[in-house]
């Protein structure tokens, strides 16, 4: 690939690789333990993921498990996840913390579609700005050292790329759509 062109490429790597982690901390029925990635607990007076002050599993489709190394931790991280946007009440019997996670109605499953949708939408956009970005780039190399066939060129692979990246967007939007309205 053109040195030109790979600088736009890895940054649209990047909004595809934002989406697919958002899409991990959107919930869809099932107990997933990336919806506990944004959290982070109080250890000794550092913001800490909780994969980091415990072990977390899935042991059954709609409980996540929480076990800390360390028995204090507990309530710190009961509380992270009370005060975090989850919406789940965390409960623990001394030693381990469960997170039950209800069915997701109807009228959920729609919301969060149109919040996947949504999310998709901005990666679009995001990647058709960065071919704006790279266009106008190489609209200013063409007042210096590249012929306006090479800039042609340029711009046309840029589209080619935008086009492979938006459609891989559709397709994650699809995936995790079909995902969420599975009951």
């Amino acid at each position: 690939m053109d040195a030109r062109l790979q600088q736009y490429d890895d940054k649209m790597k990047k909004t595809i690789d934002f989406l697919e982690q958002d899409y991990a901390g959107i919930r869809a029925g099932r107990a997933n333990p990336h919806v506990l990635d944004k959290i982070r607990v109080d250890y000794y007076g550092t913001p800490t993921p909780i994969q980091q002050v415990g072990n977390v599993t899935v042991p059954e489709a709609r409980i996540i498990q929480i076990a800390p190394w360390e028995k204090t931790m507990i309530k710190q991280i009961e509380k992270a996840i009370q005060t975090s946007d989850l919406g789940i009440n965390p409960s623990n019997d001394g030693s381990v913390i469960r997170l039950v996670f209800p069915e997701l109605t109807e009228e959920r499953r729609k919301e969060l579609a149109k919040d996947v949708k949504k999310k998709a939408e901005d990666a679009k956009v995001a990647v058709r700005n960065i071919r704006r970005d790279g266009n106008d780039a190489f609209k200013k190399l063409a007042k210096t050292e590249v012929s306006e066939d090479e800039i042609k060129e340029l711009e046309e692979k840029l589209q080619k790329l935008t086009d492979k990246y938006v459609k891989d967007i559709d397709g994650l939007m699809e995936t995790k759509s079909k995902e969420i309205m599975t009951v």
